[in-house]
Parts: structure tokens; sequence; C-alpha cells
């Protein structure tokens, strides 16, 4: 979900691209720091008809260039030579995968993320919502511990285009499912009904806290209980407003 901001390159919780899968950090609240470790996304660029793609290779193609990178080359000079040669592939194979250098950095970027949360969609309004703050803050967790994590977006950050499409493949995607989320909030009667003007405003509010916490306070601490609290606390102020007479509970559901 949404780093705030919840393209032709990934896919994020839904949104596909022509070139990248998109999420935070691991379902399991890892950070995969590392190349070749765990919570590795596929890419989802289109695929050629004919033999299917070979995870084996696009597997080698992202772990060889998650090692030039951490070896200290900048994003500004790898090539698809260069990384066609470290990972024993011919280039030929490499643009079949992908067209260019942009689509490829895209995949390797939502590896590095990982997998956005599975089963957001319950019917239970507050745990989805706990989930979806959950996977903002277990993203912030692992772009405080991975140094390659911080990198690739550091770098990306000052190629303007290459992260307008991150923005537009992975965010954008992520917003999207919480926004999902506050609809039906809305329609089952849990979120008041005059709060759907701003949908923008109350995505804010649910990645709000934690966004702010890990980025303006890099020292505070975010505890396994922050996403129950957030949803709790903005929970509170959302909920219809009991009228006098009314009878305690939440609201019936349609």
């Amino acid at each position: 979900m949404t780093d705030g901001n919840t393209a032709s390159g990934a896919r994020a919780g839904g949104a596909t691209t022509g070139g990248a899968t998109a999420g935070g950090a691991t379902s399991d609240g890892g950070a995969p720091g590392v190349p070749g470790g765990r919570g590795s996304a596929p890419a989802v660029g289109t695929a050629p008809r004919g033999r299917p793609r070979s995870a084996a290779v696009d597997r080698s193609v992202i772990d060889a260039v998650m090692r030039l990178i951490s070896e200290g080359t900048s994003i500004g000079d790898l090539t698809m030579e260069g990384i066609a040669r470290r990972a024993g592939v011919g280039k030929a194979t490499l643009y079949r995968r992908w067209p260019g250098k942009e689509p490829l950095l895209l995949d390797v970027l939502a590896t590095l993320d990982g997998p956005p949360p599975a089963g957001t969609e319950t019917g239970d309004l507050r745990a989805d919502l706990v989930r979806a703050v959950e996977f903002i803050r277990r993203r912030s967790l692992a772009k405080r511990e991975s140094a390659l994590l911080r990198t690739m977006v550091t770098q990306m950050q000052s190629n303007p285009e290459l992260w307008r499409r991150y923005h537009d493949t992975v965010i954008a995607g992520r917003r999207r499912m919480l926004v999902g989320l506050l609809e039906r909030g809305i329609a089952s009667g849990e979120i008041r009904p005059e709060l759907g003007a701003d949908l923008e405003l109350l995505c804010d509010m649910v990645a709000g806290p934690v966004l702010a916490r890990a980025t303006l306070h890099p020292d505070a601490p975010l505890p396994p209980d922050l996403a129950d609290r957030v949803v709790d606390t903005l929970l509170d102020g959302m909920r219809p407003r009991r009228r006098s007479g009314d009878r305690e509970g939440p609201p019936d559901r349609p």
C-alpha cells in the first residue's frame, strides 16, 4: 500500500505496467536487503509468445543488478551489456525480458520491496486497515535496515522520469488499494459518508502517521503495535457519530 502517494513497468497490489512488480516490505516483515535474499518479487513484463520465461534467468539478472549496485555502480552507469555480462546471459535474452534499463530497474526495486500484503480485503475494515498500515511500517523498517534499498530509492529519486514511473506503478497502486478499503468502509456504514468527499485526505491520514515518524524522525521507534494504535485512533474519529437515544454497538451491515 501506499507509501503515501500509495506506469508502465510494475505491479503494485493489482497495478501492472510493462516491466515491474511492486510492493513494500516482505509480507513477513523481512527486508530483502541482500542479493538473492528472500522477498523477491517476480518480473511481470510482457513475456514473448513461445517458450516460457525462465524464473532462474530472471533471478540471475536481478541479482546481477543488485550486486553491481552494492559494489558501487550507480544507476546512471549501469548498462544492459554490463548487466548481461554479470548475469552470464546474452543481451538478446535480457532484451526479450526488459526493453530497456528502466523497466529492469523497476523490477529490481520491486524485488527489494517485496510483495504487497496478501488477503487485504477480508471484509473486516479494522483488520484490513491494520494490514495496510503494517505494510507501511514494515517497508519503513526495511528501508532503514537495507543499505541496498536505500541506495536504490535515493538514486531513483535523482532520476525524475524513473521516479515518476515508480510512483505511477508502485505507489499509485498501493494508494488505489487503500482507497478501495475506505470506500468499502463508507458503503458498510463504518465510516461517515461525508468523509468520502475527500478520499485522498483520508488516505493521507491513514498512511501519514507512520510515514511521518519514519521519515521525519528516523530514530523514532516503529513498534509492532503501531499499526493497531494508528488505525484505532483514526476509526474512532471516522465512525458515524451516535445521536442521543441511539443504541450502542457498530452500525448494522446492509
